[in-house]
């Protein structure tokens, strides 16, 4: 186990002085900093939290944490989901909000150069500017790049363009004892030894400080519609999923989502976008698909072969989304549904599993009957094109003790299941420290021990974000 040593005032000092005045929080911090958007994986006050602005302040609080070992855990906009930007060790936050520049555009190679605490609303419509699209869509807007990358955030668009993983061409890195790195360069393809770039997104801030990034970026497409497609139940709908993709309509998205979270959304929000009847027949499930493209005849002709394929497979209809008040109405509808499972809960915790497509509908009949066996609340929607579930469990009037233990037991069955059915612990969301127990139960000790193992290279000290994803404290 890694050793800490207490932030004496005489350190604290020491650190202010790198990042200067109204650029960090000691005596009176905000407590917002002591956990994500998920604080039933706990919450725990850090001793000082930094702002700093350049990689240079990065690397001397690094090298002056890891010399005196001082624990540190990278934050971004701390939307995460998982605990992963939780201080659990106490010591230094090191916010990287501070860092917001878009630095600059390659528009002959088509990437960007961005710092970290670049939101992923700003980058994308900075992007838009320049007829330039960044294709990554996490459903938290306001989360930060350096965030979405070191979790490899995904997103709506993932069925067609790719996780963020897929965008990242170059970082500047700052290793736990302050030595700076530039990992990756902006081409197009690499097979120049081990890809350390690749190791460190998705790495949640255990391996290295990301202070600098090249993002890809994509011609800006010129037309999308989006479609609706309402079924009796999720069964019949996900049984769409497949054939849907393997008519080469290549979706941009292909969501779908339940009655049950639909009508609080409508009554949330009261956005009634999704029907609830159709032609004569109560809608129990919907997909979302949008396309997109150059020209809009061109998507239209793939329109009238989703549409075939969506009667052939059960669709009540095709409602047909191309208005922009409209697009606007239907995807606020969809990004407010965690909002609004939020909202009705006192309790929340979440799982985002990842499953084979065809899986979808046995994963969630399964989850739904686990949550009604143990007295838990579930509510779901999620990725269908690429298979990531988001599911809630939610507790109202009930004692957070016992609502961990019923959730435990829910999230240990759904857990073994998606292993059944040869699925990830996380698709998006990553494991910080919430998910721990299921990566370890889902891969084993041996990958656990080497994923160790590469972190103790980078890390010797264990100072980097401790006690998350495979380090214990």
């Amino acid at each position: 186990m890694p050793h800490y040593n207490e932030l004496t005032d005489e350190l604290a000092a020491k650190l202010k002085s790198i990042v200067g005045e109204d650029n960090y929080e000691y005596e009176d911090i905000n407590e917002d900093y002591a956990h994500d958007e998920m604080p039933i994986y706990g919450s725990r006050m850090p001793d000082l939290v930094l702002f700093p602005a350049t990689t240079e302040q990065v690397s001397e609080i690094m090298a002056v944490c890891n010399e005196h070992e001082i624990p540190v855990t990278v934050r971004g906009a701390g939307t995460g989901l998982a605990g992963g930007c939780t201080p659990l060790a106490g010591g230094v936050i090191l916010c990287t909000m501070h860092m917001d520049q878009i630095i600059g555009y390659d528009m002959n190679n088509l990437n960007v150069r961005v710092q970290p605490g670049v939101r992923l609303c700003d980058l994308a419509a900075d992007a838009l500017e320049h007829d330039l699209m960044y294709p990554p869509d996490p459903g938290e807007k306001t989360g930060s790049i350096g965030g979405n990358v070191s979790t490899n955030a995904g997103g709506m668009r993932a069925v067609k363009y790719g996780t963020t993983r897929d965008y990242v061409e170059a970082v500047t890195a700052v290793l736990p004892n302050g030595h700076i790195m530039k990992i990756g360069r902006a081409v197009a393809k690499s097979s120049s030894g081990y890809s350390l770039l690749h190791l460190l997104v998705g790495s949640e801030g255990t391996l290295a400080v990301i202070t600098e990034l090249t993002m890809k970026l994509i011609p800006n497409p010129q037309e999308n519609i989006s479609f609706i497609l309402p079924f009796t139940d999720i069964n019949e709908a996900i049984s769409a999923v497949p054939k849907i993709k393997l008519a080469g309509l290549n979706p941009q998205s292909l969501e779908f989502m339940e009655r049950d979270i639909v009508d609080s959304s409508a009554a949330a929000t009261g956005n009634n976008v999704f029907p609830t009847e159709v032609q004569g027949q109560e809608a129990g499930a919907y997909i979302l698909v949008t396309l997109d493209g150059n020209d809009l005849d061109e998507i239209m002709q793939r329109a009238e072969t989703l549409a075939e394929v969506a009667d052939e497979a059960g669709a009540f209809d095709v409602l047909v989304v191309d208005e922009p008040s409209q697009k606007e109405a239907v995807w606020a509808a969809r990004s407010a549904f965690l909002t609004v499972i939020e909202d009705e809960a006192d309790l929340l915790d979440e799982m985002d599993v990842c499953v084979p497509v065809d899986k979808i509908a046995a994963m969630l009949k399964f989850v739904h009957e686990t949550g009604v066996k143990y007295g838990v609340r579930i509510r779901s929607f999620g990725h269908a094109g690429d298979g990531n579930l988001h599911i809630y469990c939610a507790g109202n009037d009930i004692d957070e003790g016992e609502f961990k233990e019923k959730v435990a037991k829910v999230m240990h069955d759904a857990y073994a299941k998606a292993e059944e059915f040869g699925g990830q612990v996380s698709g998006e969301h990553g494991i910080g420290f919430g998910k721990k127990a299921y990566l370890r139960e889902s891969l084993g000790n041996e990958a656990i021990a080497l994923m160790a193992g590469i972190k103790n290279v980078f890390d010797p000290k264990g100072i980097l974000n401790p006690g998350k994803v495979c380090s214990d404290l």
